[in-house]
């Protein structure tokens, strides 16, 4: 039976039990990489500025998704500083337990471009607002290792 073989009936069905061993390993690409980059190494977000449409893209592309210029020679960076555009309280783990302190996580638009993070937001619940100004907190240099995780949280 094909693909697109059109079942009629469950009795054309068939399954079978067992295990597929699939590795795989998750690259974050070359503007990825450079990204996480200049994180580790300058504690600044690395961007794309797109020369005829004027997008900043944060996260970082190779081409502008408006107009598909090229943007791999348009490079820049921004500090992380920011607006809370929007934000979520967690209070349970991913197995329902009652964390021992709430976390906040919020959407944070970064200035100088049009793109934003999903960030931790330091600080009880009720002090965090929409439209509230941020800024990232990083791990000491020694200690950054190139990850999204070298951002501790945004104050």
């Amino acid at each position: 039976m094909g693909l697109k073989t059109k079942l009629t009936s469950g009795e054309a069905l068939r399954a079978w039990s067992g295990a597929i061993p699939v590795a795989f390993r998750y690259t974050a690409g070359v503007a990825g990489e450079r990204f996480f980059d200049v994180l580790r190494r300058r504690g600044r977000l690395s961007v794309t500025r797109c020369p005829e449409c004027g997008t900043t893209y944060l996260p970082p592309r190779l081409y502008c998704r408006q107009c598909f210029v090229d943007l791999s020679a348009h490079w820049d960076e921004v500090p992380p500083r920011g607006t809370v555009h929007t934000f979520t309280v967690v209070r349970r783990d991913r197995r329902g337990r009652t964390l021992p302190q709430p976390q906040v996580f919020g959407v944070v638009a970064i200035d100088g471009t049009d793109g934003s993070l999903l960030v931790p937001l330091a600080g009880p619940p009720e002090a965090v607002r929409i439209g509230q100004r941020v800024e990232a907190v990083l791990r000491p240099a020694r200690e950054r290792r190139g990850t999204i995780r070298d951002i501790v949280h945004f104050r």
